[in-house]
C-alpha cells in the first residue's frame, strides 16, 4: 500500500544523446545577465554586478521538438538561448579550480520569459517567479555527457522561423562555467540532477503563436520548441 495520499508526481528528466537512459532533474537554477551586451540591452551595467540566480520548477522542462501552448497572462513571450550545465557530483562551497569535476554534461536550452510580467515585477520590486518559472518555460535539448567537465566552445545561436535572432560566442560569458558553479555552491549545496541555465547573449525578442524557436550550440544537439 502506498504511503502517499496522492500519486507521486512523475520524475522530471532529460534525454541523453546516444542513450536510452535519462538524466533525472532535481532543481533548475538560472543565471541572470551573464553576457555583457545582453546586460546592456536590458539597461544594466555588466561591470558592476556579480552573478545572481533565480529558479524554475523542475517540471517546467520541455523536451526539444515539442509544441506547447502560448503561455497565459502575457503578450510578450521572449526567447533566451542558453548553455545548460548538468551537475553530476554534489558539493558545497566548491573552489573554481575543481568546479568542472562536478559537471555531468551540457545541453542547449531556452529560458522562455514572460517579458511584460518581468518588467512589471522589476518596476514594483517584486519577485520574477511568474515571469520566469511558469509552466513549460524551460526548453532543453538532449544532454551530452562531458568526459572532463569542460564546456563546449564556439557559437550559441537562436533562430525564430529560421531567422537568426541571437548569435554570440560562449567565451563572451562574464562568469564562465567554473565560476558560476563556485558562486552558486556558496549559496546552496549542489546535488546530482541540478541544472544551471547559464545566461543569454544579446538579441532576445518575442516569439509568437505559430512560430518555431531553435537554440543551437556548437557540439550539442539543438533545442527546438513551437508555440501553438
Amino acid at each position: 500500500m502506498s504511503g502517499f495520499v496522492l500519486p507521486p508526481p512523475d520524475q522530471p528528466s532529460v534525454a541523453i544523446r546516444g542513450s536510452d537512459k535519462r538524466f533525472p532533474v532535481r532543481r533548475i537554477f538560472c543565471v541572470g545577465r551573464n553576457y555583457a551586451e545582453h546586460a546592456r540591452e536590458m539597461g544594466n551595467d555588466p561591470d558592476k554586478e556579480p552573478p545572481f540566480f533565480f529558479t524554475k520548477p523542475a517540471d517546467a522542462l520541455v523536451a526539444s521538438g515539442a509544441t506547447i501552448p502560448y503561455p497565459p497572462m502575457t503578450g510578450d513571450l521572449h526567447h533566451e538561448a542558453e548553455l545548460v550545465i548538468a551537475i553530476g557530483v554534489a558539493g558545497h562551497d566548491i573552489p573554481p579550480d575543481v568546479a568542472l569535476t562536478h559537471v555531468w554534461g551540457y545541453a542547449a536550452g531556452n529560458d522562455l520569459t514572460r517579458r511584460d510580467l518581468q518588467a512589471e515585477a522589476k518596476a514594483t520590486r517584486r519577485p520574477w517567479d511568474m515571469a520566469k518559472g511558469f509552466d513549460r518555460s524551460a526548453v532543453i535539448g538532449p544532454l551530452v555527457q562531458s568526459a572532463d567537465g569542460h564546456p563546449p566552445q564556439g557559437r550559441i545561436r537562436c533562430l525564430v522561423d529560421g531567422a537568426v535572432r541571437q548569435d554570440a560566442d560562449l567565451g563572451d560569458m562574464i562568469w564562465p562555467v567554473a565560476d558560476i558553479i563556485a558562486c552558486l555552491s556558496r549559496l546552496v549545496e549542489l546535488r546530482p540532477g541540478d541544472l544551471i541555465y547559464t545566461g543569454t547573449p544579446a538579441g532576445v525578442g518575442a516569439v509568437g503563436r505559430g512560430q518555431s524557436c531553435t537554440v543551437e550550440i556548437d557540439g550539442l544537439d539543438a533545442a527546438t520548441v513551437t508555440l501553438a
